[in-house]
């Protein structure tokens, strides 16, 4: 994005979490499903958690408020979409 000039913020959700309301308007904005937004990686397997728990809006908010690591990244919002951009090439597709 920086090569094309277009102008972005990073929000960095480690150091400063979203709430359950800024997840909640993710989940209902973006183009996957709320399981989808779930890092099923090594951190998820340490935890214990089994992925057919969460794959509800609610679950998945939860979670990720409790271990926002576990986000998928990286999330593109733009005024008329929001996407997961994974691979991040799909962030192209907002310019």
């Amino acid at each position: 994005m920086r090569e094309r000039g277009v102008e972005f913020d990073v929000v960095w959700y480690l150091l400063n979490p979203l709430t359950a309301k800024e997840l909640a308007s993710i989940v209902d904005a973006i183009d996957v499903q709320p399981a989808d937004l779930v890092r099923k990686d090594s951190h998820f397997a340490e935890l214990g958690l089994d992925p057919t728990e969460y794959v509800t809006k609610e679950a998945v908010i939860e979670l990720l408020v409790e271990h926002p690591k576990l986000m998928q990244r990286p999330i593109a919002v733009t005024p008329s979409r929001t996407i997961l951009a994974r691979p991040k090439e799909k962030i192209l597709d907002l310019l």
